[in-house]
């Protein structure tokens, strides 16, 4: 029973997309989504932003919990330096796209890890993961009809490459689940670090 305690794993989000991957990855775990507000965080290199939001999302679940494994994300996309979260309406959605078109952007997933044991942090890590994707070029019609959709709306950087903006894309260079949401192979690593097993 103590063994199953410290074995429990909470995703510290309210993303369907990591929800899934979690699940696809075989995990038994529950979701508790952070109330954490971002909007006080400094911005930073996109690297540490994105690990300083995961970090702070998943202490702020761990501070609930006695026992457990609790797993924060944050993913943004970043061109021209700047980070591009999900945009606050359709006007915001269509200008996030016309700065994808026809280029490369860098999409960024920071993932902390915390286990708690006894209401004490027994082991935290945290990582990031970068992925390069290359935007085919997209005329007014297309954005348009696009965001007409309302698929951007909920996304960072306004598209979701596992949904319908998959036909926007040419290709990518790195992890793709990274675009999704959440590095699969990082998180796997950091979980077998504390004893999870990948295929328990």
């Amino acid at each position: 029973m103590i063994e199953a305690r410290r074995n429990r794993i909470i995703l510290a989000s309210a993303s369907p997309r990591r929800r899934e991957l979690l699940q696809t990855m075989g995990l038994n775990f529950e979701v508790i989504p952070s109330s954490f507000d971002e909007s006080g965080t400094a911005v930073t290199a996109p690297n540490e932003y994105v690990m300083e939001l995961a970090s702070q999302k998943a202490r702020d679940i761990a501070r609930g919990i006695d026992d457990g494994i609790i797993i924060g994300a944050d993913t943004v996309v970043v061109v021209d330096g700047e980070i591009l979260g999900k945009p606050i309406d359709p006007a915001d959605a269509r200008r996030m796209l016309r700065l994808l078109s026809g280029r490369s952007h860098s999409v960024l997933t920071g993932v902390c890890v915390i286990q708690m044991s006894g209401g004490r942090e027994a082991h935290s890590s945290v990582a990031f993961e970068s992925t390069r994707v290359f935007f085919a070029p997209l005329t007014n019609e297309i954005i348009d009809a696009y965001v007409a959709t309302g698929e951007p709306l909920d996304k960072a950087g306004a598209y979701g490459i596992q949904e319908r903006g998959c036909v926007l894309i040419e290709r990518i260079e790195g992890d793709y689940f990274n675009v999704v949401g959440l590095p699969v192979y990082r998180v796997s690593r950091m979980l077998m670090e504390i004893g999870v097993p990948l295929f328990g």
